[in-house]
């Protein structure tokens, strides 16, 4: 697998290596030597899985204080534009954000410490989001980063109108009300 260190600190792109024939292909998705070696100790307690139709924007999520979670990304069916934003007190990049296409096709995986927000809008007809967290999900500690928040500036690739939210997503908070943790 390469790792690459990308622009917000903690946060990785992760190519596995796929050998491929006739058949289709291998590829292991993840080993935890390989994954301690570079991104550092992450003990992962919960996979989760979702399916979405085009259009659906899911985010931007986060969960504040001891229940904060870092997640391990990747799409096993489609494609979708991945953006975390840094909501880490004292870091040089506080409100910065990075967006990466994840797909079936380019196998890439983004890995996230604690303390980002996290979302995703599907650019295919459908997809299957996969993720690992090192954390449970907790209610009471969730929140929600408005995805269009001008001060973000995110690129989410297809028109306002054509996006897909949940209720809760839709009402978000600025970054300007989110207090750093």
């Amino acid at each position: 697998m390469n790792f690459t260190e990308l622009s917000i600190p903690g946060v990785w792109l992760i190519e596995p290596k796929r050998f491929g024939d006739a058949r289709g292909y291998f590829m292991e998705s993840f080993r935890l030597d390989e994954f301690h070696a570079h991104v550092g100790p992450v003990e992962f307690v919960q996979d989760n899985e979702s399916f979405s139709s085009r259009g659906v924007l899911r985010g931007l999520h986060f969960q504040k204080g001891e229940d904060s979670q870092a997640k391990l990304v990747r799409v096993s069916r489609g494609t979708v534009v991945d953006v975390v934003v840094d909501l880490r007190g004292g870091s040089p990049t506080f409100g910065r954000h990075i967006a990466v296409e994840l797909s079936a096709e380019n196998a890439l995986q983004l890995f996230m410490p604690r303390g980002m927000a996290h979302g995703f809008v599907v650019l295919s007809d459908v997809a299957q989001f996969q993720y690992k967290v090192d954390n449970r999900y907790a209610p009471a500690s969730e929140a929600t980063l408005r995805f269009d928040d001008p001060a973000l500036g995110i690129d989410w690739r297809l028109p306002h109108d054509e996006l897909l939210l949940s209720p809760k997503d839709l009402v978000g908070l600025p970054l300007s009300e989110i207090d750093p943790f």
